[in-house]
Parts: C-alpha cells; structure tokens; sequence
C-alpha cells in the first residue's frame, strides 16, 4: 500500500500539461545554429517559449535537463543562431495564450544523417573526426539516445507536436537520404509511444541555389521526402541568405527560415499567421 502511495504521488509530480507544445528538432550545423547571435535575439523572447537544455553550461547558468526560456544558444553552449529560434517565436506570437512551446534540440555539425541511426551509429562514428566526436561526446556519445532521453522528459510535462529536421548537406547525392530519415522518424515515433498522423516531419531545405548554395542539389532530393514520409513537409529556402562559406546560413536567412518552419507548422495545427506578426 505503501508503494502504492508513493507511486501516485510520483505520478502527480509530473503535471503533463496539454497546452504546452513539444518540438523535437534535430540535424547538422544549421540546426545546431552557425550564425553569430545577435541583440535582437536575446531580447523580448517571450518566456512561453522554452527550451529543454541538452548539456551543462556553465557559464550561462544551465543545467541539463531543465526548461529555461528560450534564449539563445537552443544547442550546445557555443553555438549559434538556428531557425529553432524564430520557428518557437513564431509560434508564441500566433498561438493562444494559454499555448506554451518547447524546443528540443540535438544537433551534430558536420554529421551525416546516420549519427542518429540507433543501431549503426557507432560504425559511422568509428571514422568520424575527433571534433565531431567531442560533439557526439556532449550527448554522451549517442545523439538518438540523448534525443529520446530529453523527449521521454519533455513528454512528462508536455505534448509531443512536431518533429523539425535540417540535414542533408554532408549527405549530398545521396538517393537513400529519404529512407533513413524515415527510419530515424520512424524509430522515433515508436519510442515515444507517439502517433504519426499527428506528429509530422518538418524538413527544411540547405541553402538555395538562388543563393548559390554549394549542396542545393541537395534539395532534389529532400523534396522528395513526403513520397516516403507520410505526414512530413519541406521548406523552402529559397531567398534564405547564406554566410560566404555558401553551406551555413546568415542570421537573417535563420530568422526567415525559422519563421517558415513556424508558418508550417501553425497551419498544421489549425492557426493562421496574424497580419500584425
């Protein structure tokens, strides 16, 4: 009876709250954010904007595995902007204001999309440079594990909404980019007890070739990725300005780029974008 007691009381510790929105994100270095953070992107964010901190920094007051307001870096602690930021504050500045957002976020520069492939990982990682291994070492050596880890928490206090994914440049070219998205989805999916047809993919889309993007035909093949994800959508990056590297965004192509993932996704939740946002 006991331990009964107990298990209730542990249950009702955690209050899952049905009006704060989860989002998983994961990816390379533009989801991990490149782009030097600027004044306008630590002021005013709205603190029903959250974000589940990945490791510990320090220097910034952070412990992982806590919610703080969603100030950046969303990452790792030195890292930069990423459309993360401004897909979270479009959502607060549409939603109702009883919604609150939550950003999840794991990312791996310069990693291919099989470091979040459960059951190969390690075999990709065997050949990985030691800087990306020292990334790969701040989740404890296992990018998926970490990220399922962070949304089993996350889910004890809120809804799993929305998965957004920016990867594909260091898989150009590569036709079995699609299916192993969908394998990393679907694992996902079946790990968190969650339901596909309402937790969908968003995929946006490397630097444009109207941007001369060095990866854009890339895009080719990430436009093809609803042909084998049901419930996933791409987004464009078209007009996105790009650093001079032509891999890595500006700040204002993350600021755009964000609030397209945001636009998206308020759509699929049933919300439109207000006219003074």
């Amino acid at each position: 009876m006991a331990v009964a007691c107990f298990t209730l009381l542990s249950l009702k510790s955690f209050s899952q709250d049905k009006n704060f929105y989860i989002f998983i994100c994961f990816g390379q270095s533009n989801m991990e954010g490149n782009a030097k953070i600027e004044a306008e992107d630590t002021t005013a964010v709205d603190s029903r904007f959250r974000m589940l901190q990945a490791v510990d920094c320090a220097d910034r007051g952070r412990v992982k595995d806590n919610w703080y307001t969603a100030v950046p870096p969303l990452t790792r602690c030195k890292t930069g902007l990423t459309p993360a930021d401004y897909f979270g504050r479009t959502l607060v500045a549409n939603l109702p204001e009883k919604i609150r957002v939550g950003i999840i976020n794991v990312s791996v520069a310069g990693a291919k999309i099989e470091v979040f492939e459960k059951d190969s990982y390690q075999s990709y990682l065997a050949t990985a440079p030691g800087w990306m291994k020292g990334i790969v070492a701040e989740y404890g050596g296992n990018p998926y594990a970490r990220l399922i880890e962070l949304a089993r928490l996350a889910q004890k206090s809120g809804i799993i909404k929305g998965v957004l994914l920016h990867q594909g440049e260091s898989n150009t070219n590569d036709t079995l980019w699609t299916k192993k998205v969908k394998g990393i989805y679907d694992n996902l999916i079946r790990d968190l007890n969650l339901k596909p047809k309402k937790v969908p993919l968003l995929a946006g889309e490397v630097v444009n070739a109207d941007q001369g993007g060095v990866c854009a035909m890339m895009n080719k093949i990430i436009a093809t990725l609803p042909q084998t994800v049901a419930n996933s959508y791409v987004i464009s990056s078209a007009g996105c300005a790009c650093s001079s590297d032509h891999l890595h965004f500006t700040a204002d192509g993350y600021r755009l780029l964000g609030k397209r993932y945001g636009d998206a996704m308020l759509s699929l939740l049933g919300y439109k974008h207000k006219e003074n946002h």
